[in-house]
């Protein structure tokens, strides 16, 4: 079956405008807090968290509002990083976790995603069934009254919950006492945690983006914009600087000397690494058709694999959790590493590679040589509808003509995005600017088709 209303990384869309609506949000409290009551005469919780939008105030309340009228109890953790709400969900036991954000969306955006009890994204089957309790109006009769209904608790220590476990991530021989880091938070979920656990840490920290208003989340900054703090890393001559997105689950470098350092290296880091320690289960990485062939070649070389999934860190974890691996990711800074959280956590991750540092004495572009990657250029088109593009004759003679001139020298990969209206249209090869000529003329054929 199809999805109706989740993509790839919960509900998403504009702030009252359908799906993101007060009313469905109220819908998607009630289905989920149905679906999480696991039997017993026990009240039952779920834990809601947020990033730093303005609209999260709406959503909240009225998912809050959705929960509570089928008899569970709702955990109010306030602004927390997503990788935050599921360590909190899992360490407090409760029946589920919802966070409210739109990640690196701007900030008219908003999202409903859910964890389950163990801190794990939902599988396509249960979205599915909170689909059809919503759209087939399952649950209209099912009103709870009395002492039945549900209340709401405000959970007040809850950063300081997460930051000691982010801390506990970290090598107990190890601190951070020599670096000076500036670290951009977004002006999202992680602008009270990050500063507090790096400093914790002994770290000196310059820090960006940590003032949110409720309307500057991912404004020209964070991980979309890692320009921003590699201007600052030069100017204050800082170690290296670190870039999260608006709900902290994923992470950007620049070096010393600022040059960007993403997900694909940071996966060549750490898994190089881990495969000398003896650490790198089966010798794998998990990474996403997106990511750069370079990061291959350097896992071949230090004598390791990657596996490809999807894109979409639910598949990454998904294929994690199935083949028994324990380090995955995306080129835009999402990384799993599954023996410390069950989601892609950017501060985590920063800390891991971090402690390679401080261990192996290397700077940050030192470290990240282990790869080197092939030229890619990613063209992003915005479209008025998602079509098979195997149906559209013009598209398709092109894209058969450049992977035929490719060989295996370069691949061709495009995808719809799984939140906005957007193909992607990513092509890797030799030389940038013949594959940079390819991509644009897949892209001008894409907007004469089925451009927006």
């Amino acid at each position: 079956m199809e999805k109706k209303l989740f993509g790839t990384d919960g509900v998403r869309g504009v702030a009252n405008i359908e799906p993101m609506t007060t009313e469905m949000a109220m819908h998607l409290g009630r289905a989920a807090a149905y679906v999480f009551k696991n039997g017993g005469s026990r009240r039952h919780r779920l834990v809601i968290g947020k990033d730093t939008r303005l609209s999260g105030y709406m959503i909240e309340n009225a998912l809050v509002a959705g929960i509570c009228s089928m008899g569970v109890d709702v955990l109010l953790v306030g602004p927390l990083p997503t990788p935050g709400i599921a360590f909190i969900t899992s360490s407090m036991r409760a029946d589920a976790g919802v966070v409210i954000s739109a990640s690196h969306n701007p900030y008219q955006d908003n999202g409903i995603k859910f964890f389950s009890s163990d801190g794990f994204k939902l599988p396509d089957e249960l979205e599915l069934r909170i689909e059809d309790l919503i759209l087939n109006n399952r649950l209209d009769e099912l009103r709870p009254i009395a002492d039945d209904v549900g209340k709401a608790y405000r959970i007040d220590d809850a950063i300081g919950r997460y930051v000691v476990f982010l801390k506990n991530s970290f090598p107990r021989d190890l601190d951070l006492q020599g670096l000076r880091i500036v670290l951009d938070c977004a002006h999202g979920a992680g602008y009270k945690v990050a500063p507090a656990v790096l400093a914790e840490l002994g770290a000196e920290v310059i820090p960006l983006g940590v003032k949110p208003n409720g309307m500057n989340i991912n404004d020209g900054c964070g991980s979309l914009h890692p320009e921003v703090m590699a201007e600052k890393v030069r100017e204050y001559r800082a170690d290296l600087g670190i870039a999260l997105d608006g709900d902290a689950d994923r992470v950007i470098f620049v070096d010393e000397n600022g040059e960007e350092v993403d997900g694909d290296h940071i996966m060549a880091i750490c898994g190089t690494e881990l495969l000398k320690a003896g650490k790198l289960k089966k010798k794998t990485v998990v990474a996403t058709v997106m990511s750069n062939m370079g990061l291959d070649i350097a896992m071949q070389k230090a004598g390791g694999k990657v596996v490809r999934t999807a894109v979409g860190d639910r598949y990454v974890v998904e294929e994690m959790r199935k083949s028994g691996y324990n380090l995955g990711g995306e080129q835009s800074g999402h990384m799993i590493f599954l023996d410390h959280n069950s989601t892609g956590d950017g501060i985590l991750s920063a800390l891991q590679v971090l402690a390679i540092i401080q261990r192996s004495g290397k700077r940050l572009s030192e470290l990240a040589r282990v790869m080197t990657s092939l030229p890619q250029v990613l063209v992003n088109v915005r479209v008025r509808k998602k079509v098979d593009l195997a149906e559209i004759a013009p598209i398709k003679k092109a894209i058969d003509e450049v992977e035929t001139e490719l060989g295996d020298k370069g691949r061709v990969l495009i995808r719809y995005s799984g939140t906005e209206p957007l193909l992607r249209v990513m092509i890797e090869g030799e030389k940038q600017d013949h594959i940079s000529l390819q991509a644009d003329n897949l892209a001008s054929l894409v907007r004469e088709h089925i451009g927006a």
